[in-house]
């Protein structure tokens, strides 16, 4: 039977492919579509059990057999071959470069082909103004530093680097033993043991400011096990503290910047959040940044200290001419 990968296209152009072949003998579809009769059988009983949402009669795919032929007899929309809109080929393109910049892809070759063709696509679909995100925010990776990481992590190499952490909100220099690198939800990390903490650590490649490839190879100690990151990049721990959030539009940036457990969406832009921190004077700082755009729900302790330090700050300042 033929791999997942080949058969979602082969599904996806099938209906239009018969519609256009009303009566099509099965051995003669089979041998266009470089497949077996008998998997084009177990396709088209699959596609049997596709349509429209009620999933009901005159919902799903029909199709008509007479002795060795067959018929669509209702679409269900798929009337044409699939099309990509630009904003969807774009968003492909995007994947499709990240994919290839990543150590261990099995054919990079075959990755850009299929970046060359969707790129000659998208120009002729000639889009006007699309605006194509990875669904959640990455700042800007400097080509010197995806590079300096690339190369590190194919040639087994050590890496200088000075890293921007956000829980601490610190700058540190630091001596790592690149492992792999990671692309999860978007963005881009690097996989690696820290000499400086002596564990296995995830660096997000848009928080390093300066990087260089060491003259020693890396050797993370035998210990040194990859991340599960099946149920996710983060995974609470000990004496960490966790904030319930109400973000307004304006500040939302926060639940894409940092790692948040939940998101509920409140309408008008505005969102409920349940984020997670080690050092509660970190977090008391990124709320008062805030202002009045983020409200804390809970813990009350979090808000009581919010409230104090910026009551203390209008003490401070009340000298001031107003302006």
């Amino acid at each position: 039977m033929s791999g997942s990968t080949e058969r979602l296209p082969r599904l996806l152009a099938l209906v239009p492919y018969l519609l256009a072949r009303p009566g099509i003998p099965i051995a003669e579809a089979a041998a266009d579509l470089a497949v077996t009769p008998r998997q084009l059988r177990r396709d088209l009983e699959l596609l049997w059990m596709c349509g429209l949402p009620g999933y009901g009669p005159g919902d799903l795919i029909d199709l008509s057999f007479e002795g060795d032929t067959v018929t669509v007899t209702y679409d269900a929309g798929m009337r044409r071959p699939l099309r990509l809109t630009a904003a969807e080929a774009t968003a492909l393109l995007v994947a499709l470069r990240a994919l290839a910049d990543t150590p261990g892809v099995a054919d990079t070759d075959a990755v850009r082909r299929a970046v060359a063709k969707i790129e000659a696509a998208v120009g002729q679909a000639q889009p006007a103004g699309v605006v194509v995100g990875l669904g959640v925010r990455e700042g800007a990776v400097a080509d010197g530093t995806r590079q300096a990481v690339t190369i590190a992590v194919g040639e087994r190499r050590a890496l200088w680097m000075r890293y921007y952490t956000a829980s601490r909100d610190e700058i540190t220099e630091r001596v790592v033993d690149p492992m792999r690198l990671l692309l999860v939800e978007g963005r881009s990390y690097l996989e690696a043991w820290c000499r400086s903490v002596e564990r296995v650590r995830l660096f997000r490649l848009d928080r390093i400011d300066a990087v260089r490839v060491l003259d020693e190879p890396a050797a993370p100690p035998p210990h040194a096990q990859p991340t599960d990151v099946s149920a996710g990049l983060f995974r609470p721990e000990p004496g960490q503290g966790s904030a319930l959030l109400e973000l307004s539009p304006d500040v939302r940036w926060v639940a894409e910047y940092y790692q948040v457990d939940e998101i509920e969406e409140l309408g008008s832009g505005r969102a409920r959040v349940r984020m997670r921190y080690s050092d509660q004077s970190w977090m008391v700082r990124l709320l008062l940044g805030l202002g009045d755009e983020a409200v804390v729900l809970e813990p009350a302790e979090l808000a009581d200290q919010v409230r104090h330090r910026a009551a203390a700050a209008l003490r401070r300042a009340g000298h001031l001419p107003a302006t």
